[in-house]
């Protein structure tokens, strides 16, 4: 599953995406842009990497990260719930939300392992989240989750989420 797989399901649904990202700093929508015709679907990307910008940009409840820090599947949800409004245009949110947060290390802040990771994408139709527990070191965690999160985002434009979590957006 590619960054172009993906974008042909958004084309496919006429759905928008973007992304809101903490460990992988921005590598997901580059991955998006990469592929010729990403305009038609990409609308953009935010960096939440403080804390304080997912809490103020992208809605995330302060009341969640003061009790359980950035690194928590809740957190991914409202960041991809959240980043579908944060790149709203002319009162439209963007359709789908792709978010990342977790620990690519080397060291952790706040001591869970390195490799701690959730991704969760945010549909018109459901929000989804999964777990993740990554080897490798800091490029190579944050490569494989670019991939499980593209991964997610076409299984839930597809209507294919078997194997994941599902939440309410809040």
């Amino acid at each position: 599953m590619t960054a172009a797989d993906l974008l042909t399901a958004l084309r496919a649904r006429g759905w928008s995406a973007g992304t809101a990202e903490s460990l992988t700093g921005g590598l997901v929508v580059a991955g998006l842009v990469a592929v010729p015709g990403a305009s038609a679907s990409v609308r953009g990307g935010v960096v939440a990497y403080d804390t304080r910008v997912k809490r103020e940009l992208l809605g995330v409840d302060g009341g969640l990260l003061d009790a359980h820090g950035p690194v928590h599947p809740e957190v991914a949800c409202q960041m991809a719930y959240g980043v579908r409004t944060a790149l709203a245009v002319d009162g439209s949110p963007c359709d789908v939300g792709l978010a990342t947060t977790g620990i690519a290390g080397p060291a952790s802040p706040d001591g869970q392992p390195v490799g701690t990771v959730h991704i969760a994408v945010a549909t018109p139709e459901r929000t989804v989240t999964r777990h993740l527990r990554l080897g490798g070191d800091r490029d190579e965690i944050r490569r494989a989750t670019v991939d499980a999160v593209i991964a997610l985002a076409l299984d839930a434009v597809r209507g294919n989420i078997e194997a994941v979590n599902t939440v309410s957006p809040t």
